[in-house]
């Protein structure tokens, strides 16, 4: 009985060793629970940008600086930015534009106009966005944008007219350009709706930005009997000679009151927030269409007058904003003829009307009391 208790004990060990060693090898092939993998982060697009000047003017160049900055808010992580500042007219800058591809900029804002130094560059990369601001060209990898900143030009005009007491103007100019006739004329026939004796000297500086030079231009025309300044420059030089000479002045770009608090008028307000986050978002998404000539931002999307100054009368404001009112809810064009140039000659017909593309590109002659421009 001994024995053969002996042996059941010893058996039963044995098939119990036996499930043990099966169940061991079952688990043994069981394939193992791979842990979940984590989807690669999509690499971030670079959007560049090259800029005519300094980010530091607070005008031009600052304004298309706070468009960057809106689109890494808009985008996050999805996106990083470069930029380039006081990018020359020269053969520099393909050679930028061509290293902002080599870093794989799959966007290119040119927040000025450099034609030919863009346009070879952006036909050997098809697959990069190009958009160039105030450009002439658009094909299917490129536009070109701008701010119908003829219709704030002309109310600040308005203002311009009701506030001189010597009945004339100044004008602070660049260059000889489309965008600087169509400034100066818009200016101008704003302040000659109300106040059909004045007239409008203009002195261009060859920059955009030189606050020297213009720095002397304002106190030239001020000593030529100009009590309001007005101009497109990239800075504040001439406000601050307007402060310190006792006259009017407003300005173009971005509010730079505080340069010239009591000769503040007003300024055209440059905003390129929301149409940046656009055309980015439309790039990222894969719905950016290119084709698209002449994209132009109206009064109050993209362009408008600043706060007026704080000693600009209330009857002044309001007759200027009343005309801003109805550009901006009934469409009002304030561009209408009869208009004639500088020799009296009639050019736009008595209720013929200037077309938008006609103001941005087309209008490279000065108007009837209009002084100094080529």
């Amino acid at each position: 009985m001994l024995r053969q208790y002996s042996v059941s004990r010893l058996l039963g060990r044995s098939v119990l060793l036996f499930f043990v060693l099966v169940l061991m090898l079952t688990a043994c092939a069981q394939p193992a629970t791979e842990a979940p993998t984590e989807e690669p982060a999509e690499e971030p697009v670079l959007i560049a940008f090259g800029h005519v000047g300094p980010v530091s003017d607070e005008g031009w160049t600052w304004s298309h600086d706070q468009g960057m900055k809106a689109v890494e808010a808009a985008f996050g992580d999805r996106v990083r930015t470069a930029l380039v500042e006081n990018m020359p007219f020269s053969e520099e800058t393909p050679r930028t534009l061509e290293q902002f591809v080599a870093d794989g900029a799959k966007v290119i804002f040119i927040t000025s106009e450099y034609a030919d130094f863009v346009y070879e560059v952006a036909d050997a990369h098809p697959e990069v966005v190009f958009l160039e601001c105030n450009g002439h060209r658009a094909n299917d990898n490129m536009v070109n944008y701008y701010i119908e900143h003829w219709d704030p030009s002309y109310v600040i005009g308005i203002a311009a007219g009701l506030l001189t007491e010597s009945n004339q103007l100044g004008y602070v100019g660049s260059y000889p350009t489309d965008s600087v006739y169509t400034s100066v004329n818009a200016f101008h026939l704003g302040a000659r709706s109300v106040n059909p004796d004045v007239t409008t000297k203009v002195v261009l500086i060859n920059s955009w930005f030189d606050p020297s030079a213009a720095n002397q231009a304002g106190n030239t025309l001020i000593d030529d009997g100009a009590d309001f300044l007005f101009g497109i420059m990239d800075e504040a030089a001439y406000l601050e000679v307007a402060q310190e000479r006792g006259v009017w002045a407003a300005m173009w770009n971005t509010d730079i009151r505080r340069f010239g608090p009591e000769a503040y008028v007003s300024s055209i307000m440059l905003d390129w927030k929301s149409y940046y986050v656009e055309e980015v978002g439309a790039a990222l998404d894969g719905t950016w269409e290119g084709n698209r000539e002449n994209i132009l931002l109206p009064i109050g999307a993209g362009v408008d007058r600043d706060e007026w100054g704080k000693n600009v009368p209330q009857d002044v404001q309001d007759q200027a904003d009343a005309v801003r009112d109805q550009m901006l809810n009934e469409g009002l064009n304030v561009f209408v003829g009869p208009i004639y140039d500088t020799e009296g000659n009639l050019v736009i017909k008595e209720g013929e009307e200037l077309s938008d593309e006609y103001l941005y590109r087309e209008w490279i002659w000065a108007v009837e009391g209009v002084v100094g421009m080529p």
